[in-house]
């Protein structure tokens, strides 16, 4: 079994008036390559006539950003003429690579009428070879998602990317990944295969768990030791976690703003580009 290294809390940190906790990166731990950056906007309720989201128009170079909508709704547009409204148990993967500019906002319907809003983004590393891949994004509803059950439908799995069992993710990666979000009645308890050199991504939405007798409530991040090929999970609270695994990149990461390279003159030249234009133009 893995063992735990250490539980990391996340910090608050509001933007406007979305409640914001972010557990990644922290002053103890930089990232789990290859995984960066993690933001937990909500739980909250809006009132009707609201602002919605406030990520208007901003550039990304050289990561991916996955989405998870547990309430609410994010409405995307970005440079390369991607434009969707992802409802409640949607995903969004947006492929940064060599540069866009992309908006993440309220649809006009949830800004009108209000209502509970849950949110997560993780940001994802990409390798150096493909830092300056053709961007692309993709979102699908909850319904478009592979899913399937344990424990005779006490844990539900929804399956990002990767492997699991016999079940295969409904997006594609650049570089191998398992990402999944995983819902856990209290008392239900899953055990997943983890290949022993793959940093495991481990981060309590809601509820509480319990590992190796250890108790874990919601808002934690777990870092694991490499030193197993197997993680045994058991809930005690009704939770979501959010499981991933991949092989670490172990290339140098610098991250500054919206953008991450592998040295500082790579990041200058994305702010050069980004101000040239290269990056695609933005319309309103």
């Amino acid at each position: 079994m893995k063992t735990i290294k250490a539980i990391h809390t996340a910090s608050y940190h509001p933007i406007a008036d979305l409640i914001t906790y972010n557990p990644l990166p922290s002053r103890e731990l930089r990232q789990i390559d290859p995984f960066i950056f993690l933001n937990h906007h909500g739980h909250q309720t809006y009132p009707k006539n609201n602002n919605g989201l406030p990520f208007g128009p901003h550039p990304h170079r050289g990561m991916e950003t996955v989405t998870f909508i547990l309430e609410g709704d994010i409405m995307h547009k970005d440079s390369g003429g991607h434009e969707s409204v992802i409802e409640k148990g949607g995903i969004q993967w947006m492929t940064a690579g060599s540069g866009l500019i992309h908006a993440e906002v309220s649809s006009e319907q949830f800004k009108k009428e209000g209502g509970d809003l849950e949110i997560l983004q993780l940001w994802v590393n990409l390798p150096a070879k493909h830092k300056m891949t053709k961007p692309k994004y993709k979102g699908l509803q909850k319904d478009e998602i592979t899913h399937f059950d344990l424990e005779d439908g006490k844990i539900s799995v929804q399956l990002i990317s990767g492997d699991w069992n016999s079940h295969k993710g409904s997006f594609e990666t650049i570089s191998p990944l398992m990402m999944s979000t995983v819902y856990m009645k209290s008392g239900s308890t899953f055990t997943k295969t983890i290949p022993q050199e793959e940093n495991v991504f481990f981060y309590v939405v809601r509820g509480e768990v319990q590992i190796q007798g250890e108790r874990i409530p919601y808002r934690n991040l777990i870092e694991f030791n490499n030193d197993g090929d197997s993680l045994t999970v058991k809930a005690s609270q009704d939770a979501v976690i959010l499981l991933g695994h991949a092989k670490p990149f172990n290339e140098p990461l610098v991250a500054q703003g919206p953008f991450v390279m592998n040295t500082q003159q790579e990041i200058m030249q994305a702010y050069q580009d980004y101000q040239a234009g290269k990056f695609g133009t933005w319309e309103d």
